[in-house]
């Protein structure tokens, strides 16, 4: 019983992630939730006690997820190149792995910040912009990257570029992600100037 229980449970994030993904979460209800998962809607409060909820858990995964492979990018002892390069790829991984998620984070997070109970990401995209600053100077530092561009802008255009492909990338075993991170790498350090 608690097995289906857990089934039943992962199938309604599963159906909530790519509703709020797709319609965003203001304008997504309880019941059409509970519509694409076929139960009656007072059912889904057996399960999430709001429909905050669900996006709270959907959205601290993906964050959890994040934190955990920056750390370990930023924790290397490698180059600037290729700590940007392992950052935009633990990015573009986890946009794999979420890609619901993502959406909601991009589209949602001023919405969201707007209520209490996601006050929290505030401080995620501090810490994002955090880890993106952190390669961003160094390489600047050790004559990488240019240093007469300002790191903040560079850092938002690049990290839009990587989040966003979740709206147009779908890696195939010809041009898997390693790849995009190659290629992005590249782009944003040698630019588009035929060598």
């Amino acid at each position: 019983m608690a097995r289906e229980s857990g089934e039943r449970r992962e199938r309604i994030l599963a159906s909530a992630a790519a509703l709020f993904a797709n319609k965003g979460v203001a304008a997504t209800t309880v019941r059409e939730i509970a519509d694409e998962v076929g139960i009656l809607s007072g059912s889904l409060y057996h399960h999430f006690e709001s429909k905050e909820a669900m996006v709270d858990e959907i959205v601290t995964s993906y964050l959890e997820d994040l934190r955990t492979r920056y750390k370990r990018v930023l924790a290397a002892d490698t180059d600037p190149r290729t700590r940007l390069h392992d950052l935009i790829v633990a990015s573009l991984e986890v946009v794999e792995a979420h890609p619901h998620a993502t959406e909601i984070y991009q589209n949602d997070v001023n919405y969201l910040t707007q209520i209490e109970r996601f006050g929290y990401l505030r401080n995620a995209g501090k810490e994002v912009q955090s880890a993106w600053l952190q390669v961003i100077e160094a390489g600047i530092a050790q004559g990488v990257i240019r240093s007469d561009l300002d790191p903040k802008i560079l850092y938002r255009l690049m990290r839009d570029a990587v989040w966003l492909s979740v709206r147009w990338f779908k890696p195939t075993k010809e041009y898997p992600i390693t790849r995009l991170a190659e290629d992005c790498t590249s782009l944003f350090l040698d630019g588009l100037s035929r060598r």
